[in-house]
């Protein structure tokens, strides 16, 4: 008896980079390089965040003397951020990038983009994910429309299920019982929406769109 096979899955590993405010006009340049680099740029957004946005970007680094500076200097203006694939594009990403202090980069590794576009040690001029799960939440931050691969399936989708989507949809569906609404598809949609607990934490001025 001959075992079926299942197709082979292609996957491109994702990353987030960000070009910071500082350097936002050397876009094009920089652009160049990744694509010389290998890279395919999947999305590219700009967008000028708000200080609150901000904070929630880098929460891992919340109450670090420098986290106040850091969310000063990525709000103070528009920055382009942007979703790069390529086989092992994390590691590859953060290679091109070289060290994070920029200081260390020019002593180091002088070839690398934050030696060359970066400042000082706060002032890097681009970020880089810092493994495949920051590189999930980033991109899921800065596009929350966008599908990350590889999509869950068999055990690991029952998994995601289980924790992440039954326990919202069994809230939905006993306040539907209780309300008993005249369209209940509408209602229940209506009710998820509004209560996703998945959803981007946007604070009430939202990031300004740049065109």
């Amino acid at each position: 008896m001959e075992m079926s096979m299942p197709p082979p899955q292609i996957y491109v590993e994702k990353t987030l980079a960000i070009i910071k405010p500082d350097i936002a006009d050397k876009e094009e340049e920089i652009q160049d390089i990744i694509l010389r680099s290998g890279f395919t740029i999947v999305q590219r957004r700009k967008l000028h965040l708000s200080p609150e946005h901000c904070s929630n970007f880098y929460v891992e680094q919340y109450g670090k003397m420098f986290f106040p500076n850091l969310t000063a200097y990525m709000s103070s203006g528009p920055l382009v951020a942007m979703i790069l694939a390529r086989h092992k594009a994390i590691s590859y990403w953060k290679e091109l990038l070289g060290p994070s202090n920029t200081l260390v980069a020019k002593e180091t590794h002088p070839d690398s983009l934050r030696a060359i576009y970066g400042t000082d040690d706060l002032r890097n001029a681009l970020h880089g994910s810092n493994d495949f799960a920051a590189a999930e939440r980033e991109i899921r931050f800065m596009f929350p429309k966008v599908i990350i691969e590889p999509i869950p399936v068999g055990q690991a989708a029952k998994d995601y299920l289980n924790l992440y989507v039954t326990p919202t949809l069994l809230e939905g569906l006993t306040v539907l019982c209780k309300e008993k609404p005249a369209d209940p598809f509408i209602w229940l949609a209506d009710w998820l929406l509004k209560n996703n607990p998945n959803k981007p934490k946007l604070c009430h001025n939202p990031a300004a769109e740049e065109p």
